[in-house]
């Protein structure tokens, strides 16, 4: 993450908009609004507190970049791993035994080669934040052209509000086990409550941006990986590692292959985020250097999240009382687990819940900066005023499906997974074969982030995407719909690896003939 003395440099930025808004009140037409006004004021007076972050999707320029410190480099791997050292993903960890009855050896190798996979293109994805001073969203513009690239940021705004609104609902759910409620009423704590506390949080933290967020995603992992451990020491002695998968061989094969794929969406869907919280740092970072501790900082959380959350899954068959918390909700089983422990278990238990904070904070973030994107009207809104908005969203969204958690996992996940790998497909294959200067390609001026006559002009890109999404389509395996090549494939979800073949095969001719017909 950006250190703090980059706060010094948006401090000047937010002065400098200030001062360009107080200094024309007497060049401005007497009938200017007084609201618009109070607007302004309001704005420039937000944007001066201390710690607040003024930057929006503006390019971060060579000259204001950091020297980082080994502090700095360390960052790196740790806002990743404490980003996803929460248990949102025990809850999607959940569905190979509980809902596809894969035993605990399949479960684990799926999630394990699964995540892994995901977590390279999300680790090759955050490179470009130093090289490019950008935002991602921003830095796909140069890969899939200036109006293409608002899809993927619509689709992140979109995943990144819907796993903030799961995390949301984890939360609650495991606050209001804690607190003796049970689903949505009870005498304790209402599901809705604990909901309400951890969006309180996530808008403070959001709203002011890089220097919070850096600061809290940096130490947020340490309580956590205490807790997890407790939970790992209560629970495992339940653990069903001897459990075998059931069904026959075609669909034990879909199963595992639907797994994995489940597994793959959730590690691969930071890809639209990677290069967000890292374009502080300068342009001569060493990619392989980013790439390596990016790669450690993922798999070692969502590995060790995974393993938790299947070792819980098998016993709830073998363990009665697991069995009766899983039926009142994923948050419940989680907080069983510690329930040896007593009073202190339900201590540990609601420190995991709001560690969940940690994963939602750099969600909304980076939805924010998405909001930003999608014109220049969007452009003029502040990112904290999107910030605001869209914890609303996910608020509204999380009381309304706080009964339908598993529901909304199972369908949710792996159907906003199917476009990350498109994405990445175009960018891997637009850097490699088009663009890379080394390769006798036109190289990158960073500079031009807002050029529409410089960057792509993104037809194949556009046509190439929605042919992945006319791949996953045809693929996909879900509860409201099955492709008629996932029936072919024994009711697997092949959606991801038709979907990606679609986008390369079309993208390869396409490209060239956009550069033989256009020129850019």
């Amino acid at each position: 993450m950006a250190p703090e003395v980059t706060q010094d440099i948006e401090k000047l930025a937010a002065g400098a908009t200030a001062a360009s808004l107080s200094d024309t009140p007497e060049a401005a037409p007497t009938s200017e609004k007084a609201p618009l006004s109070l607007l302004r004021a309001l704005d420039a007076r937000i944007k001066s507190l201390s710690g607040f972050e003024a930057r929006g999707i503006t390019r971060v320029p060579p000259e204001e970049r950091i020297s980082p410190s080994s502090w700095d480099t360390i960052s790196i791997t740790l806002i990743w791993f404490s980003a996803n050292m929460s248990v949102n993903s025990v809850a999607i960890s959940l569905v190979g035994p509980l809902l596809l009855g894969l035993g605990f050896l399949d479960s684990a190798m799926c999630a394990f080669f699964g995540v892994s996979l995901g977590c390279v293109t999300t680790a090759y994805m955050a490179t470009w934040g130093p090289r490019s001073g950008c935002r991602t969203v921003v830095v796909l513009r140069y890969f899939m052209g200036y109006w293409p690239a608002k899809l993927p940021a619509i689709f992140n705004i979109i995943l990144m509000v819907g796993y903030c609104t799961i995390n949301a609902i984890i939360s609650g759910q495991m606050l209001s086990a804690v607190n003796g409620g049970g689903g949505g009423g009870g005498g304790g704590m209402p599901i809705a409550v604990g909901i309400v506390v951890v969006q309180i949080v996530c808008f403070v933290v959001t709203v002011f941006g890089m220097k919070l967020f850096q600061i809290y995603e940096r130490f947020a992992w340490i309580p956590q990986i205490l807790v997890l451990f407790v939970l790992v020491g209560s629970a495992a002695p339940y653990f069903d590692t001897a459990a075998q998968s059931v069904g026959d061989g075609p669909t034990l094969a879909a199963n595992r292959l639907s797994y994995f794929c489940l597994c793959l969406s959730v590690s691969v869907s930071w890809c639209a985020a990677a290069a967000d919280f890292f374009c502080y740092y300068p342009e001569n970072t060493p990619r392989l250097s980013m790439f390596a501790l990016s790669l450690a900082g993922l798999v070692s959380a969502f590995s060790l999240i995974f393993m938790i959350g299947i070792g819980l899954g098998t016993g709830v068959a073998s363990h009665p009382a697991w069995a009766e918390a899983y039926a009142i909700s994923a948050g419940a089983l989680i907080v069983e687990g510690y329930g040896p422990l007593g009073a202190f278990g339900k201590f540990c238990g609601a420190v995991v819940a709001l560690g969940l904070i940690s994963n939602s904070i750099p969600s909304i973030y980076s939805a924010s900066l998405g909001c930003q994107v999608l014109g220049r009207h969007g452009e003029k809104v502040p990112r904290y005023v999107w910030a605001t908005v869209l914890i609303v969203i996910q608020l509204v969204l999380a009381l309304a499906g706080r009964e339908h958690l598993m529901a909304i996992i199972s369908n949710f996940v792996a159907l906003m997974g199917y476009w990350s790998q498109f994405v990445v497909s175009i960018v891997i294959m637009e850097h490699v074969l088009f663009r890379r200067a080394g390769a006798g390609g036109p190289g990158f001026d960073w500079a031009r982030w807002q050029d529409k006559q410089y960057l792509p002009i993104g037809y194949a890109a556009m046509v190439s995407f929605l042919m992945g999404w006319v791949g996953a389509v045809l693929g996909m395996y879900q509860v409201w719909y099955t492709g008629p090549l996932a029936v072919l494939a024994g009711n697997a979800d092949v959606g991801t690896w038709v979907g990606t073949g679609f986008t390369i095969v079309s993208f390869l001719p396409l490209r060239w003939l956009e550069l033989k017909l256009v020129g850019r």
